[in-house]
């Protein structure tokens, strides 16, 4: 995805490196233990092999590959261009890159980079002192389609495009380039030596995909000339074809390779937008597309309405064979899809409109009607289609994420931020995405790696787990209470018009005083002994009328539960009067946490004799988290909204009482607020057709908010707008957005994570940085981990900056992303690859099989 400028913030960087495998897949405070940031573990402890799901490619061994064949590969778009340094480069171009280009490393289904044997004999690091030179040796027989070896050249144009010192080129990336001091040939012309000016820990990274000299040679040849065709490649297939208007990408079996040869004749990359998967499957346009979870759910619905045809065929055939006469007619109705919106009620409306007096609404019914009728004879003919075809899953090497805008606005505050994080159920989350399709759901422990990569390793300790009570402490102590959204009578200042009347005798009630004159008549009226005194009797006297008032009523009620209420409504009244009598004599809470208070549920009554205890702010965590815990009775999610335990019982049921393992607070009446504006966030979502799972992601995160007390309020925008103008743009408070995981974070993760400074224009520079969240010590982190050239220490600094990242709470992982593809049973070695990188040279249909769906109408 191409990086946009925004008003509030510019992506681009002066280093900004937007590898296929780092662009959008899509889509704190407090004490901190300085152990629990550090992160650091063992090798063993990297990798979780039990939480991450393997390939689900129908590997087989070449011999079992049917030799020839045309497969037919979907892609969502055409690609804008074919050189994957280019800004505007997408997963279409990611994918003819690998099949024509040479990529020096590839990565295992662990996300583990290794030496690729077609192109490479050996690399590694030949010299580290004074600086870091790799030695390649390149493949003997490795050459370009035109016949010229691969070698030094190429590196050196590479380097020279990309290195980020000549304008020219507009090049979306550079890391890791700006690097190297020198590239030379070595030994002899299939060695490359290349000096770096300062160490780097990621340098396999480098040089996949190697483009020709023929194309980074010259700033018009890599800006225009790679962008539609190449005309010189090094893989198992070369570019035979763009055709724009059919739009697809034929690539074809290349003759001058030499490793093991393709199978197929032809891989055509054809273009099917996301919406239209299931279309293009019913259709047979296909032999290989991505899908996501609803067209699964409609090809599992389309197995089963077969199922059912067929018991009814054999029934019915049944009857037959024993002389009974069987019903004619077509299949049933199907109980899904567009015709089931359709009611009794609504078809009668929509027939009174259509055979209405009213022409223009009339017409406007008719047409409407056949839009509907045209939909649901589609949607069968189309669920027919979706029969035979294999769904193939893993998880996506990517994770969705709930970013959290701090630029401005309450999520500026970090304890805001992480009171959000520590409301979100993460693992509920995880079940309700992956459970259903039968894939591990285990929520990421880390921003930087994923389980089974060696550099993973858990550190969301470092925000610390699901808690509500926590959550809601963390907002009292951010000056979020439920009062704060109530607007607040400004005390009287000294001098002003309210202390011109005076009741006391000997004032004058229209005099103006001074500020010294205010402070002596203060000093005058403090109460002596005997005032005090008075004082407490008349609060005593308060308080015993309050008593028997109070008394009265319950006698007059009769009702005990009644009787609870009626207090609650006596007592409300009865402080309202006394707050609104005496506002302008209650000291500001800003900053302050009010014991007695009923936070963060919903606000208790205080009477008139009520002593108000003001305790300072650093003390309000720990005094919030026990009064919140005396407060906890039972789960809100057992209750009806606004409930408590035994409020819908019968009456003169008894409550519940509260269970000792619980831990979730009330449910605070409405958003919490501050100075008067209720704490309310806006949560820009996309819209269109594919976006279900993320919409009903982002509804469930929504109601875990307002279980503390925080609003949401949802915002659905265009799915071409919601990346460029919103989430690039700085316009959301919540988001949700996917990031692909790495084999090179220090590398890669650095401008998602850096820390956003201000550029010579005025404007904030973020990089990749969408959350706006960053810190000085995450950069230091990082740039330490890229310059340590020892593997497992580099592994440690970089889980060093993701638990600085959780505790940040800019973005919060929530879920390793599905990876669904729909294929033709015969086709193998393709699939859901996971991390693994394609081996299209092995990719077919399999050996006596070529029949695929398709086969059942030729029979």
């Amino acid at each position: 995805m191409s990086h946009v400028g925004a008003p509030r913030g510019r992506t681009c960087s002066r280093t900004l490196r937007s590898r296929t495998l780092r662009s959008v897949a899509l889509l704190t405070t407090g004490v901190l233990a300085l152990g629990a940031l550090s992160a650091c573990t063992s090798e063993e402890e990297g990798s979780e092999p039990s939480a991450a799901a393997a390939p689900d490619i129908a590997a087989v061994k070449r011999d079992g590959v049917a030799q020839g064949g045309t497969m037919r590969w979907a892609v969502d778009t055409m690609p804008a261009t074919l050189n994957s340094y280019q800004a505007d480069a997408d997963a279409a171009t990611s994918r003819i890159a690998g099949a024509v280009l040479p990529a020096l490393f590839t990565l295992d289904k662990s996300g583990r980079p290794q030496r690729n044997p077609d192109y490479l004999e050996s690399a590694k690091i030949v010299e580290r002192e004074p600086k870091q030179v790799v030695l390649y040796k390149l493949n003997q027989q490795a050459v370009w389609s035109n016949g010229r070896e691969i070698g030094a050249p190429d590196f050196v144009a590479q380097w020279r495009a990309l290195r980020g010192k000549d304008s020219a080129y507009w090049t979306a990336r550079n890391a890791g380039y700006e690097r190297i001091e020198k590239i030379e040939r070595g030994a002899n012309n299939l060695e490359v030596r290349v000096t770096f000016n300062k160490p780097y820990a990621d340098w396999e990274s480098l040089f996949s995909p190697l483009y020709p000299k023929d194309v980074m040679g010259k700033p018009n040849a890599f800006n225009d000339g790679a962008r539609k065709n190449l005309k010189v490649t090094a893989g198992p297939f070369t570019v035979k074809k763009v055709d724009g208007k059919a739009k697809e990408t034929t690539l074809a079996r290349n003759p001058h390779w030499w490793g093991e040869p393709a199978k197929l004749d032809q891989l055509v990359m054809r273009t099917v937008p996301r919406g239209e998967s299931a279309a293009a499957l019913a259709a047979r346009k296909v032999d290989i597309v991505e899908i996501d979870s609803g067209v699964v759910k409609r090809m599992a619905l389309a197995e089963k309405d077969a199922e059912k045809e067929a018991e009814k065929g054999a029934e019915k055939e049944a009857e037959k064979g024993a002389g009974k006469d069987a019903e004619s007619g077509g299949g049933q109705p199907l109980t899904h899809g567009p015709g089931v919106a359709i009611t009794p009620g609504s078809a009668l409306r929509s027939w009174a409109l259509a055979n209405g007096s009213d022409e223009e609404a009339a017409e406007a019914a008719v047409e409407a009607r056949k839009r509907k009728a045209e939909s649901i004879v589609r949607y069968a003919r189309e669920q027919k289609g979706l029969l035979g075809w294999e769904v193939r899953k893993s998880l996506e090497p990517a994770f969705t994420q709930l970013a959290l805008n701090g630029e401005s606005g309450p999520l500026a505050d970090e304890r805001v931020r992480r009171a959000v994080a520590r409301a979100i159920n993460r693992q509920e989350l995880a079940d309700t995405v992956l459970k259903p399709l039968g894939l591990p759901a285990k929520p990421p422990g880390s921003h930087l790696a994923l389980m089974g990569q060696k550099a993973y390793s858990d550190a969301s300790e470092a925000l610390g787990k699901q808690d509500t009570l926590e959550a809601q402490a963390l907002l009292a102590d951010a000056g979020w209470t439920p009062d704060g959204a109530k607007k607040k009578v400004a005390a009287a200042k000294a001098g002003s018009k309210a202390q011109k009347k005076r009741t006391e005798e000997g004032e004058e009630g229209d005099e103006e005083l001074t500020e010294e004159e205010a402070e002596a008549a203060a000093q005058a009226k403090r109460p002596d002994a005997k005032t005090e005194e008075a004082e407490k009797k008349r609060a005593e006297e308060q308080k015993r009328k309050y008593e028997e008032k109070v008394a009265a009523e319950e006698k007059k009620k009769g009702d005990k539960d009644d009787d609870k209420d009626d207090n609650k409504d006596a007592a409300k009244k009865k402080g309202d009067e006394h707050d609104d009598k005496y506002a302008a004599d209650v000291p500001s809470d800003e900053g302050l946490y009010i014991v007695g208070d009923d936070k963060p549920g919903k606000t208790a009554p205080r009477p008139e004799y009520a002593t108000q205890v003001l305790a300072p702010a650093s003390v309000a965590r720990l005094q919030g988290a026990v009064l919140l815990r005396q407060a906890a009775a039972v789960d809100d999610s057992d209750k009806k909204p606004g409930g408590v335990a035994g409020a819908y019982a019968p009456r003169g049921t008894a409550a519940a009482s509260p269970s000792p393992s619980s831990s979730v607070p009330t449910v605070p009446s409405g958003p919490l607020g501050k100075d008067g504006k209720p704490l309310s966030l806006r949560f820009v979502l996309p819209a269109g057709a594919g976006a279900e799972s993320l919409r009903a992601v982002g509804e469930r995160i929504s109601r875990m908010l307002d279980r503390i007390g925080v609003g949401t309020e949802i915002t659905k925008v265009a799915d071409e707008e919601y990346f460029k103008d919103h989430v690039a743009s700085g316009h959301y408070d919540l988001a949700l957005y996917s990031w692909p995981a790495s084999a090179f974070p220090a590398t890669d993760g650095r401008p998602i994570y850096a820390k956003p400074v201000p550029a010579s224009d005025g404007s904030l520079l973020v990089e990749q940085n969408y959350t706006r969240v960053g810190t000085d010590h995450i950069d230091q982190l990082f740039a330490s981990a890229a310059a340590e050239l020892n593997e497992g220490k580099s592994r440690d600094l970089v889980r060093q900056a993701d638990a600085r990242i959780w505790a940040a709470a800019g973005s919060i992982p929530l879920y390793q992303r599905p990876q669904l593809v729909a294929v033709k049973p015969t086709v193998v070695n393709a699939g859901a690859f996971g991390f693994q990188t394609p081996r299209y040279q092995d990719i077919g249909f399999r050996e006596g099989g070529a029949g695929g769906p398709d086969s059942k109408k030729k029979k």
